[in-house]
């Protein structure tokens, strides 16, 4: 595994500090080709199989949770915030920069944990990244975390059905959800209540079209 040093290298050598579009007052270090990345990835490192390459784009749905925020600091001002399978670090900047007291990001690709870190220096936040598999986690989220967020975590069967464990357990504790998604084929709709949505360009990279019109979730 490469070490710390080597991951902000390749990070940085493969991606270009860049405003996101439907949040520009942050800059991320994103790619501009999915499969260009990756395989550029997969060299630097020597290793194949690698997972891919989440943390170097900004995708729909944390686009939009991310404007969802700005727009109303009042959802995570002063809260101690968890933002689960965070890529890029996207959701969890926006809601330092709206006024949350804490955000800690979890995601399981350490290259992911490597990125948040350098895209919270890029926009003068604090961000700790945990790399690690919070969704099986049974004592997460902690007692005192005020706010659990996730975005675009619905596309594979499993992976939607542990995510939506983990929103049952978070809501069980008493801590209110966020999610933000345009509708992929796993989101559980009948479970949740939609609270606002956004068009969210400059996607065709990435989808089946240049504009998503994406929605923020909250369980029911």
């Amino acid at each position: 595994m490469t070490g710390p040093a080597e991951q902000q290298q390749i990070i940085r050598g493969h991606t270009t500090l860049t405003p996101v579009t439907l949040v520009p007052q942050i800059r991320l270090w994103l790619a501009s080709e999915p499969m260009a990345v990756w395989q550029q990835t997969e060299q630097a490192t020597g290793r194949t199989g690698l997972d891919p390459p989440f943390w170097a784009f900004a995708w729909a749905g944390g686009q939009a949770l991310a404007r969802y925020l700005l727009d109303r600091p009042d959802t995570v001002a002063g809260r101690r915030v968890i933002d689960v399978a965070s890529g890029s670090g996207l959701v969890a900047i926006a809601a330092m920069l709206a006024g949350a007291a804490q955000v800690t990001a979890y995601d399981i690709d350490p290259l992911a944990a490597a990125a948040i870190a350098a895209n919270a220096d890029a926009n003068g936040v604090t961000v700790p990244a945990v790399c690690a598999d919070v969704l099986s986690d049974e004592d997460l989220p902690a007692p005192g975390t005020d706010l659990v967020l996730v975005a675009d975590a619905f596309y594979e069967r499993l992976l939607a059905r542990q995510v939506l464990a983990f929103l049952d357990r978070s809501h069980a504790r008493g801590v209110p959800v966020l999610a933000g998604d345009f509708g992929r084929t796993y989101l559980p709709r009948a479970r949740l209540t939609p609270l606002a949505s956004y068009d969210v360009p400059g996607l065709a990279a990435l989808e089946d079209a240049d504009v998503k019109h994406t929605t923020i979730w909250t369980l029911r």
